[in-house]
Order: C-alpha cells, then sequence, then structure tokens
C-alpha cells in the first residue's frame, strides 16, 4: 500500500480527495492535517508517508514552511487555487501542481506519474527524488487568472503567447489578454519547452499559433492571436529560434 498524507485546511475538501483517492486500492490515507503547526508536530512525531496531497494556503501559513522546517523524502504533490506559488512547489520534491477543482483524470495522471518514480525497492533518497524530478519535469497546464471577482481557468495551450507590458506579464488568448502573477523568467522554467519559446525580453510565444515567419531584414512572427502586428526574434535567439521550430 502507498502510505499517503493529506495536508488540507478545507474539510470538504479534504473529505472531497479523500473519497477521490479511495478509487485507487493501492492508496491509503494514513493521516490528515489541517495547519502548518500540525503539520510540523506529525511529521516530527510519525513515520513520513511515501506520497502528500498537499494545499499550499492553509490557514497558519503556507505548507511549504513545514518542509523546510522538516524535510521529508516523500513525493508531494500540490493541491491549489493559488497558481503563482507554481514555481516554488517544483523545488520542494513536487512531482505535480493539480489546480483546483481537482479532475479525476488529473489526479489519475498524477498517481500514475508518482508510480512511474518508485524503484522496485520503493527506497528513495532526496537527492535521487530531485534528480528523477528533473528528469520528467512537471510542466504548467493551466492557469487561474482573476476578472473582477471571478476566477477562470485558462488551459495553456489556448495561450498563444506570453507578453510583459508595464510591469504585468498577460497572457493572450483568442478570447482576449488576461494579466497573470507570473513573470516571464519564472514562465521559461515552467512552460513546456516543446510548445512555448521566450523570442525575446518581452514574449514567450505558442508554436501552434503561428501564422507566418518573416526572415527579412529580420526574423519576425506572427501569430494568429497576439497583441500587435509583429513580434521580433531577438539576434541572440534566432539559431534557437530555428532549432526549435524543427525540434
Amino acid at each position: 500500500m502507498i502510505r499517503t498524507v493529506i495536508i488540507e485546511d478545507e474539510k470538504p475538501a479534504s473529505r472531497k480527495l479523500e473519497r477521490m483517492l479511495g478509487e485507487f486500492t493501492d492508496i491509503e490515507v494514513v493521516a490528515k492535517i489541517e495547519s502548518v503547526e500540525e503539520g510540523i508536530s506529525w511529521f516530527s512525531e510519525n513515520e513520513h508517508p511515501q506520497l502528500i496531497f498537499s494545499d499550499i494556503v492553509l490557514g497558519d501559513g503556507l505548507s511549504f514552511d513545514i518542509f523546510e522546517k522538516i524535510p521529508t523524502k516523500a513525493f508531494i504533490i500540490y493541491t491549489t487555487a493559488f497558481d503563482q506559488y507554481t514555481l516554488k512547489a517544483f523545488k520542494l520534491n513536487s512531482i505535480d501542481y493539480l489546480l483546483k477543482p481537482i479532475l479525476d483524470e488529473d489526479l489519475g495522471a498524477a498517481i500514475e506519474k508518482f508510480k512511474s518514480f518508485i524503484p522496485s525497492d520503493n527506497l528513495v533518497n532526496s537527492q535521487e527524488i530531485k534528480q528523477l524530478i528533473k528528469k520528467d519535469k512537471t510542466t504548467l497546464s493551466r492557469i487561474l487568472v482573476k476578472i473582477g471577482y471571478n476566477l477562470k481557468i485558462v488551459q495553456t495551450h489556448e495561450v498563444s503567447c506570453f507578453y510583459s507590458e508595464n510591469k504585468i506579464v498577460y497572457l493572450q488568448t483568442q478570447e482576449r489578454a488576461f494579466p497573470s502573477d507570473f513573470t516571464l523568467d519564472e514562465l521559461e522554467d515552467i512552460l513546456d519547452d516543446r510548445k512555448f519559446f521566450r523570442v525575446n525580453r518581452q514574449f514567450i510565444i505558442n508554436s501552434d499559433y503561428i501564422k507566418n515567419i518573416h526572415t527579412s531584414p529580420n526574423y519576425k512572427v506572427e501569430l494568429q492571436f497576439q497583441p500587435k502586428e509583429e513580434i521580433t526574434v531577438s539576434r541572440d535567439r534566432v539559431k534557437d529560434f530555428k532549432d526549435w521550430l524543427v525540434s
């Protein structure tokens, strides 16, 4: 059995996740934790599980605080509605990052990914975890954006480009541009680099939306949906850009 801990301060969300995990016959939930203080106490006094499902924003702080104080060899799947913590989550033994509301297929895929990391003897140390995660880097598939007082989930495959304007990073879709909480540097680390490429300091583009590429006098890209007429590829990025197009 895969010993599993749930860290979640909202009881309905915790119960729902426990029910979803109950569909997997090889997963046993051994503890449910509701706060940073309770988490530090539990991980100090108990054998660590193999897998942790953890919300990020708890009533008394961030769940990151638990694992920074009590290092763990467990794999962590973060579950949250706040996408601005994605980058930090990837650095703390995270093998996946599920945005709420959690979908059955996303949960199943995350568990399968976890199982693919576990060797036959079920032993793995902290350094091996980091190497395994690096080999199979989790990429961002969904982004939560704010529209007034409402929240909207945007799939990254719907985004033609990310761009910076007046110190705010926007994501462009067919519908409109939405502000995000990311920087372009952070997005470079967590987007699927098979699909997304940073052509200059201001733009990251999605290959699926390239409409035309002009090569004279400079490399300029035209997308199906973009905030201005042309996007110029920086001279020092042209070779990498051409390699990326055929990779």
